[in-house]
């Protein structure tokens, strides 16, 4: 028997990615959903249970949640499958309503590498907190609102032989009609405050394009924010199957973090502290000291899940001539001998066991020489803790659109292998 069912694993990362439209609504997702299978959810301000329980916290847009058996002691090792929660995208700025042309715009900021022709001409959304001077935040999102709209091919002749955008000038969107409008006053009413209630305010674009299943026999999957919802998704279906695991003596984790598409370094990326601060308020809890600690990391892995390149079939040039991945062969193992990805040989042999056990396929995945990858949270978190860690993914086209495009069997089986990772043979 598979250890996920493909068709019910994808509607329901289907219905994870329309809850998400940002990192902070992807945490209050994880956590909203753990809580309903029975995880306490724990503020940083509290004192924290010991003993076995299944508990999540979340920081700004990042989400922490583990279960501790029955067995566990101070020296357990722990399995963590890592991820992050948000996507390339624009940022509304400070001062945002504009108009042009009797044309309302709202001002943003390109955030990380998105494919900025890929946001043109289509219906989006804003999504995010509002702050308000008590420290309250409030999850608020428009629905289809904005467009950035692309100049006709008649003001511009030469635009097939290769499209110039300025980040300023020609992604500004607009989502009214008139003089005079104010984006945060929308906001705010829709979250039932007003404007001037506001006190600050972290809201992103994301595109209102539902998913979708396509193709022959419904083998793709089209999406947004794939990079990296498909790799949290499946490491919350791995830790709501490890919480039947009774008879497992390691603590499973899910560490989802917030701003690995701007390098990680805050308080709720990989870089940061979250992870740490949350492992030694597990291990205190465990009677650990230091020293337990240290041995109970030795024993531990992390699986490092983050979204890979699939060989493109109009572009095959750009990939390794020998290792070439593709959609539909399962899931890959990610390997950089400059450590832009932390898998080693142990690494690469854990991978393997977990995917035999889940029953899937998997394909490694190296750069070409003369075009080098990109980062993941895999090495920051390994030189953070010093735990073994193994950078994994599903393949993809088009990364970093506003839709991209994988394939659904490789979808289930990372969930699959997640699963295995975390509840071991």
């Amino acid at each position: 028997m598979p250890l996920v069912d493909r068709d019910a694993h994808i509607e329901d990362l289907s219905a994870f990615i329309r809850e998400s439209p940002s990192s902070y609504h992807a945490a209050a997702a994880v956590a909203d959903r753990l809580v309903a299978a029975g995880f306490q959810r724990l503020d940083e301000l509290d004192e924290w249970p010991v003993g076995p329980g299944r508990r999540v916290v979340v920081r700004d847009g990042a989400v922490i949640a583990w279960v501790q058996p029955e067995a566990a002691s101070a020296t357990s090792a722990y399995r963590i499958i890592g991820a992050h929660t948000d996507s390339p995208s624009f940022k509304l700025k400070p001062g945002a309503s504009t108009s042009s042309e009797g044309v309302l715009q709202a001002g943003v900021e390109v955030y990380g590498g998105p494919l900025l022709n890929s946001w043109l001409d289509r219906e989006l959304e804003l999504a995010g907190r509002l702050v308000t001077a008590d420290g309250a935040e409030h999850l608020v999102r428009t629905g289809p609102l904005l467009r950035i709209p692309q100049l006709a091919i008649h003001l511009d002749r030469e635009v097939n032989k290769g499209l110039t955008l300025d980040r300023q000038r020609h992604l500004q969107p607009i989502w009214g009609s008139g003089a005079a409008g104010d984006v945060l006053a929308h906001l705010a009413g829709i979250a039932g405050l007003h404007a001037e209630e506001v006190a600050g305010h972290d809201v992103l674009v994301a595109d209102t394009a539902a998913p979708a299943r396509f193709g022959l026999d419904d083998v793709f999957f089209a999406a947004g924010r794939q990079d990296n919802l498909t790799s949290v998704h499946a490491g919350l279906v791995a830790l709501l199957a490890a919480g039947d695991d009774a008879a497992s003596d390691h603590v499973s984790v899910l560490a989802a973090f917030d701003h690995e598409e701007l390098g990680s370094e805050s308080r709720s990326g990989a870089s940061g502290p979250f992870l740490v601060d949350v492992l030694a308020r597990i291990a205190a809890g465990l009677g650990a000291d230091e020293h337990d600690r240290r041995r109970a990391f030795a024993a531990s892995w992390l699986l490092s899940s983050d979204a890979g390149h699939a060989v493109h079939p109009n572009y095959p040039e750009r990939h390794d001539p020998v290792n070439r991945p593709h959609l539909g062969d399962g899931p890959l193992l990610k390997l950089n001998a400059n450590q832009k990805y932390a898998t080693d040989a142990h690494g690469s042999a854990l991978w393997a066991r977990a995917c035999e056990q889940a029953g899937v396929r998997f394909q490694p995945f190296v750069s070409n020489n003369a075009i080098p990858c990109g980062s993941t949270i895999g090495p920051l978190s390994a030189t953070r803790l010093g735990i073994r860690t193994v950078d994994v993914g599903t393949p993809l086209l088009s990364m970093h659109s506003a839709r991209e495009l994988s394939h659904v069997d490789d979808l289930a089986a990372l969930a699959a292998a997640a699963t295995a990772f975390l509840t071991p043979a």
